[in-house]
């Protein structure tokens, strides 16, 4: 069963774009554990708890659920993509690669392919999770992402993530597809 969203307009140099929810709703600091780092009770909405349990615990149960929520939301947004482009991850170092493996069960779920590897990262980057400053962030990504035009060019793509924080990667990515990649149309859903 699908979770209650959200959805907001993003806006961008993209076709469209929508993001399901916000993740964190609010953190309070509770003080340092006994080992001294610092402890939070963050509350987080259903759909970014199921994403933190995902990214940060590694629980691949929560993946069907998330996909249910995101396919119920692309149905209703009615648009037409001929392939689903997964962003490529930050942190290589994870088992399991949290977008490609929703990218790939969103594609079973709605019957549009994955085009992995139309997008690589062809620049290493430090992780933007710590830049909070955009400009900062196009700085550190720009060079860094490229296409394989003969899957991207004249096609309606729909650049798919699980976070939407500023904006910097999808941003850059969209803007590679458009131009370089000479896609018809992008759309992002993170």
């Amino acid at each position: 069963m699908p979770v209650a969203i959200n959805p907001r307009k993003l806006r961008g140099s993209w076709s469209d774009g929508y993001a399901l929810d916000v993740h964190t709703l609010g953190s309070t600091f509770l003080g340092h554990n006994a080992f001294g780092h610092p402890e939070f009770d963050t509350k987080r909405t259903p759909l970014g708890d199921l994403l933190y349990r995902l990214k940060n615990n590694g629980d691949q149960t929560v993946v069907p659920e998330i996909i249910e929520t995101v396919a119920a939301f692309f149905e209703r947004w009615g648009i037409k993509v001929d392939a689903i482009v997964p962003v490529p991850p930050s942190n290589l170092r994870r088992k399991h690669q949290p977008v490609i493996a929703m990218a790939h069960r969103l594609s079973e779920t709605i019957g549009v392919p994955v085009s992995e590897g139309c997008v690589t990262k062809v620049k290493n980057t430090a992780q933007l999770k710590d830049v909070f400053d955009f400009a900062k962030r196009t700085e550190i990504l720009f060079g860094a992402f490229a296409v394989d035009v003969a899957k991207t060019k004249g096609k309606r793509l729909l650049l798919f993530d699980d976070l939407f924080r500023s904006g910097a990667t999808v941003s850059a990515i969209t803007q590679v597809l458009m131009t370089t990649g000479a896609a018809g149309a992008v759309y992002l859903q993170p």
